[in-house]
Formats: C-alpha cells, sequence, structure tokens
C-alpha cells in the first residue's frame, strides 16, 4: 500500500504547491480519514507531503473549512462617510473627490478611490433610467417648458424659443413661437395658453427655469415675485422638479420633440406671424385629433373630462414694465438698445413706455401714441405716417463745402478763382488771342 502512495502522492522533499493543496477538501478529508483508521500524524505528513503541523491543524478543526480572508483596513476606510455625503453633491466625480479628500488627508490612490466609487455610479446610473410613471387626474397638474430650433424665416435662419404648455392628463398641448426666454416671454406664454383652454390646472411644472427659480432656501424653492403673484392672479401652484430629475416632467419633453419634429420639420415661413399661425393650426389640426401612444385616445376627446377652473369674466394680467423716456429731436425713443418712432409732436416730450411680451407701446399723458413690435439690438424702426406734413429740406442745400485745405490734396494745387472780365481784358490787349 505504501509503494501504490509513492507513486501517486509527492515526496515531502518534491518541491510543489503545497499550501494550494493543503486547502484542497479531498486533502483534508484524507487526512482525517486516515486518523480515524489509526495512522499517525507522521505517517500521514510524510505519505501525503505536507506539514505535521498543518496535520494537526485540520485534525483539530475536525474536517476542511474555507480560510476566511483577514480583513485589511485600507486608506479610503476612513473617508465612507465623507463620500457618501458629498459624492451626490459632485454627481460622484472622482477627479473632485480626489482633490478634497487629499486635501482632508486621503493618502490612497485615484485608482482605489475609483474602485470604491463603482458601485455607487451603477446605482445612480439606474435611478437615472429607471423612471415610475406618473400619471395625473383631470386638470390636476400642466407641465411646461421651452425648446429651441433653428427655422429659416423670410432670409434669416433664427433661433426660435418655443413655449409649450401641455395638459397632464389630457395630453393637450400649446406651443408658441418666441425670440427669448425672458421673464414676459413665459407669462405672455402662459396668458395665451389658459385662454386658448379656457381654464387653468390645479398646478404647474417646471425644469428649474432661471427667469423664474431665482434659487432654494431651506428646500424651499424661491420663485420670482412677479410670477408669483401671476400664479395667484390664475390660481395655479407652481412645482419645480428636482434638480437633475427633469425626466419627472416628460409629458411636456415628449410634446417638444413632437412640435420640433412634426410641426416644424423642414419648414420655412415669410415672418414670425407666419410661424405662429401655423403653429396654432396644426395644434387644433393635427396634435389634438391624433391617437396618443400612451392614453390610446385622441387627446380632444379626453379633453372633455379634463375639469380645469374655468378663467370666467377674469381679464388679462397686465404685466406691465413703465420707463420714462424724453422724445428724441428726431421723433425716435431710445428703449431695449433700439429706437423706435412716434409722431414728430412729441419732440421733446416725455413718454412712458410699457413693454409686453412682443410690443412697446409708448404713452403721453395716457393717451397711447404709438406701439411698436419689439425689433432686433440697435435697429431703428421708424413708421413714415409719424413724419408726415414736415418740410423737406433741400439735399443740395443740405451740403457742405468742398474742404480747400486737405494735405492729401495738395498735389493739384489750390484752384484760384478769378473773375472773367480779366479774360476778357487780356484777350482784348494781345490782339484777340489768348
Amino acid at each position: 500500500m505504501e509503494e501504490r502512495l509513492d507513486r501517486i502522492v509527492s515526496s515531502p522533499r518534491e518541491p510543489g504547491p503545497a499550501e494550494e493543496r493543503m486547502l484542497r477538501g479531498d486533502l483534508v478529508r484524507e487526512i482525517v480519514a486516515r486518523k480515524e483508521r489509526g495512522e499517525g500524524i507522521k505517517r500521514i505528513a510524510r505519505e501525503l507531503g505536507v506539514d505535521r503541523k498543518t496535520v494537526r491543524r485540520w485534525l483539530r478543526l475536525g474536517g476542511w473549512q474555507p480560510r476566511r480572508p483577514r480583513a485589511r483596513r485600507r486608506p479610503i476606510d476612513q473617508f465612507t462617510e465623507f463620500i457618501a455625503q458629498r459624492g451626490p453633491e459632485v454627481g460622484w466625480n472622482g477627479v473632485v473627490l480626489q482633490r478634497e479628500l487629499v486635501s482632508l488627508g486621503f493618502a490612497g490612490s485615484y485608482q482605489q478611490l475609483q474602485r470604491y466609487l463603482k458601485p455607487y455610479r451603477a446605482q445612480r446610473k439606474w435611478a437615472e433610467l429607471a423612471t415610475v410613471r406618473f400619471e395625473t387626474g383631470p386638470g390636476e397638474q400642466a407641465q411646461v417648458d421651452y425648446g429651441q430650433l433653428g427655422v429659416w424665416i423670410g432670409e434669416q435662419l433664427e433661433t426660435v424659443h418655443l413655449f409649450v404648455l401641455t395638459l397632464g392628463y389630457s395630453r393637450r398641448l400649446y406651443t408658441y413661437a418666441y425670440r427669448n426666454e425672458k421673464l414676459a416671454s413665459l407669462l405672455d406664454g402662459h396668458e395665451r395658453a389658459f385662454r386658448h383652454f379656457g381654464g387653468v390646472t390645479l398646478t404647474c411644472l417646471y425644469d428649474n427655469p432661471r427667469t423664474l427659480v431665482l434659487g432654494r432656501s431651506e428646500n424651499q424653492v424661491v420663485w420670482h415675485p412677479l410670477f408669483e403673484d401671476f400664479a395667484r392672479y390664475y390660481g395655479f401652484t407652481p412645482h419645480a422638479c428636482q434638480p437633475y430629475r427633469a425626466r419627472t416632467k416628460g409629458k411636456v419633453e415628449s410634446g417638444v420633440k413632437y412640435v420640433k419634429r412634426n410641426a416644424l420639420a423642414g419648414r420655412r415661413f415669410s415672418s414670425w406671424e407666419e410661424l405662429n399661425r401655423w403653429l396654432e393650426r396644426w395644434s387644433g389640426e393635427v396634435a389634438d385629433v391624433r391617437i396618443h401612444g400612451t392614453t390610446h385616445e385622441r387627446p380632444l376627446d379626453r379633453f372633455a373630462r379634463e375639469q380645469l377652473n374655468p378663467l370666467g369674466t377674469r381679464p388679462p394680467y397686465r404685466y406691465e414694465r413703465v420707463r420714462m423716456r424724453r422724445v428724441a429731436n428726431d421723433a425716435l425713443v431710445a428703449v431695449g438698445a433700439a429706437r423706435y418712432s412716434v409722431p414728430a409732436e412729441y419732440v421733446g416730450a416725455l413718454v412712458s413706455v410699457q413693454e409686453s411680451a412682443e410690443h412697446y407701446e409708448f404713452l403721453h399723458e395716457g393717451k397711447l401714441v404709438a406701439r411698436h413690435q419689439k425689433a432686433a439690438r440697435h435697429s431703428v424702426v421708424m413708421e413714415p405716417a409719424h413724419y408726415a406734413g414736415l418740410l423737406r429740406v433741400s439735399r443740395e442745400a443740405a451740403l457742405p463745402p468742398a474742404p480747400r485745405f486737405d494735405p492729401n490734396f495738395s498735389q493739384l494745387g489750390e484752384v484760384v478763382v478769378r473773375d472773367l472780365a480779366l479774360y476778357e481784358a487780356a484777350s482784348q490787349s494781345e490782339g484777340g488771342d489768348i
């Protein structure tokens, strides 16, 4: 039997992976079985090629057990609480966290930090991808957003800012094109949408637009005071999405994409007015009567159950930004980095300028004297009727005399102006020939 074992088991003096063999379960079971058959420790160690101390250890344990890894303290372990608190604030940015950890005494490597952050980033990725669909009841919520798109208007490629308000229950949407996303445009877009639908939802959801959300204080949104007054006037409660969670506003974002890809794809318009007329027509003839992919109903049909708060006889909200300006000698008034004409009779007078989303109105002592659509910066907008009746000054009489002492013109010499009588006298004294 001993000769047979010598052919199978390596000699104790033969080099080999003894430690690996020691950890194998079948080897440990062989040790225990041999001991139970009455073999001594010395013989078992010699024939199996392991140390006697190893044999004693496994016999003391009574069988094979997996080795428990010894926990080693890593340099990053003392900073785990800081990383858990700071990580979400910096978007789990390893470079930023490494810089801040080093300032706190972290001596580990950047690779170690990256390995530690990997499960946190995976969890964040799933949280961003997984969104529970939130359905609202009739009249509960509207979602508001802007979308930008390059559209040819006339001969210019203009950046159009699309205001889109989508009713959460029926999915009806209202859209209007603006030149910017200023507060006046936002309020005007709401006003038009409310009038279009004939009512207001209980709440409106926004993606933290800077024109409306001034910041956050103690987890509360600080709204622009004028917008707060507007919301109180119409009786709705504004809500802002959680930062970096704009997916909760998916209905309106889908609506913005729909407007871009369906209403405006490949279109060209002669003016902004034509663009907005088309958007209104498209909303009624296309968007309202399509079968919606989520509700499987036409938005117009679901709108019959929307239950909006009616506007009643409430007049439009009056947003006025009044400025006082003096009319210049050319009958122009400077406002908004451009100049606009008023009737020439008001030259030198003070006029008040009232601004809306798309127009300026010029009033003198409460009387409307001019109204202009907003123009681009540094433009001059002149209405010919404002200058009717003025005397035209001859352009020739207004020309200044030609310069006589320009040094760059000296090579031609100064033209001497003489009386023609001198030429006549000279011709007579010389026999009539000049």
